[in-house]
């Protein structure tokens, strides 16, 4: 098992990328903290977990709130004496429009959760890892970090922070035995894409753009999460790997 004995803290993990790599992470051997705003989604994980007969623990936080946050960081010293892998995941979508009819608070609340929500996750926990004599945290990015799309300002703009953030992190804290990467998702079934699929004329068009000519499944993108938070990865750091069936290429 290439996580056995480690502990790990998945954000957003009450559903979709989120529970699919708290589940691989808890089959290949951690411990998983699972986190998310909504407290119910986020049991309904541990439990799949623990049913499946690995170890879990539910801590939900808002992560634009930095007294939560760091609160999730400690409950999870607290309950397994130290942290090994943070998945900075929790993100959400804007509300697709120009960019002068955007509001500022729905800027702010995409760019606070989606950017800031990663920055908190890492302020709180790179301390910890420090401690602990390393680590490996992996930011949830996107491929539309990478390139713009029409309509969703906000998101792009969050998305390409993150990698930025990304490669900052992994400069200040390669030295302390810590790597810090990013994984970029292109269209995956989750519940963040539901108002593409609703649109009976769009969806014919999104759900193949892309190399493989399909969307791509959560589990997908935890597996390549599981890579860059096992040793297999252990000379990979300030990078991003996508995991968009080659979106960024068509």
């Amino acid at each position: 098992m290439r996580l056995q004995g480690k502990v790990a803290i998945v954000t957003g993990g009450g559903g979709g990328i989120g529970r699919a790599t708290s589940s691989l992470f808890a089959s290949e051997g951690a411990k998983v903290v699972v986190s998310d705003i909504n407290e119910e989604s986020a049991s309904a994980t541990v439990r799949l977990i623990k049913e499946a007969g690995g170890e879990a623990l539910c801590v939900p936080a808002n992560m634009v709130i930095p007294e939560e946050v760091e609160q999730l960081i400690n409950k999870t010293v607290d309950a397994y004496g130290g942290i090994d892998i943070l998945f900075n995941n929790a993100g959400v979508g804007n509300e697709e429009v120009r960019l002068a009819d955007i509001s500022v608070e729905e800027w702010d609340r995409v760019v606070d959760i989606n950017l800031k929500g990663v920055f908190l996750g890492m302020k709180y926990a790179l301390k910890k890892m420090e401690e602990r004599g390393g680590g490996a945290i992996i930011n949830t990015s996107s491929v539309l970090g990478h390139k713009g799309k029409k309509y969703v300002g906000p998101y792009n703009a969050s998305k390409g922070g993150v990698v930025l953030l990304t490669q900052n992190a992994a400069l200040e804290y390669g030295g302390k035995n810590i790597r810090v990467n990013a994984v970029a998702p292109g269209v995956i079934d989750t519940d963040i894409i539901q108002g593409w699929k609703d649109d009976e004329r769009k969806w014919p068009i999104i759900s193949r753009a892309n190399a493989l000519r399909r969307i791509g499944q959560p589990e997908e993108v935890a597996k390549v999460v599981l890579f860059l938070a096992s040793d297999d990865a252990s000379f990979v750091t300030g990078s991003t790997i996508f995991a968009d069936g080659g979106g960024m290429i068509f």
